[in-house]
């Protein structure tokens, strides 16, 4: 009835490899063989296919886009950083048979890690994920800070680089903004349009994450936005 679906992802880069903004065209090659090579290892439900971008048919690539599940190339602070040097080259996209498990290759970090499915049902997502990124460490170095946790592009994905979030239905507490933005603010969440962030949801969906990455564990980031969204609901009930 309210929550429409469940997202939880990190950012991870690997040991030994320059970020995708500098990284040079010969290693982004050998990175992308290294990441598919592993990712084409997994098993159970995380098992897939890897699909280059060099090599994905125009109707593929719109469509996953469609779906929400392919990055591109539009973001106009991360081309101006460089992200976009040599592209399509060395970059892809896995995922699962049914797509609630995907990896993001070379985009703004070398590995987004994404589980996803509709529904409410975070402990599922966040289950899925941590034992696909257990499957990946397993074979893959990822670059670690022992004082800044994982690190990424984006010094605000440092940490935990965890994004917990749910597509979540609140038409009446939208119209309260005040008191909207009190909820999130308590909880640390962030709450986006569904066309990104610093945009508006005229139907009242609103995409909700947790802010805090940095000095918590993956679980609390994930506990605290489970907590916050659950007072959201409360409140739109009880308008």
């Amino acid at each position: 009835r309210f929550i429409v679906s469940t997202r939880v992802r990190v950012g991870r880069n690997l040991e030994d490899y320059l970020f995708p903004p500098i990284i040079g065209t010969a290693d982004r090659l050998s990175l992308e063989s290294k990441i598919s090579l592993t990712l084409r290892s997994l098993s159970g439900e995380h098992a897939g296919t890897y699909y280059p971008l060099s090599n994905m048919t125009e109707e593929i690539r719109r469509q996953l886009v469609q779906d929400h599940f392919l990055f591109k190339n539009d973001d106009p602070v991360l081309r101006d950083a460089g992200g976009y040097r040599d592209w399509p080259v060395g970059r892809g996209i896995f995922h699962n048979k049914n797509k609630t498990f995907l990896v993001w290759v070379c985009e703004e970090d070398h590995m987004r890690i994404i589980s996803m499915q509709q529904g409410g049902d975070l402990a599922a997502v966040y289950c899925r994920l941590i034992k696909g990124i257990q499957a990946i460490e397993t074979k893959l170095k990822f670059a670690h800070s022992e004082k800044f946790g994982y690190l990424t592009c984006c010094p605000s994905n440092l940490g935990t680089t965890m994004r917990a979030s749910v597509l979540l239905k609140i038409p009446k507490l939208s119209t309260h903004k005040e008191k909207m933005d009190e909820v999130c603010a308590k909880y640390r969440l962030q709450a986006r349009g569904l066309h990104g962030e610093h945009t508006e949801s005229p139907d009242g969906t609103y995409d909700i994450s947790n802010k805090r990455r940095l000095g918590l564990t993956e679980l609390t980031a994930a506990e605290e936005m489970a907590k916050g969204v659950a007072q959201l609901i409360e409140i739109e009930k009880s308008l």
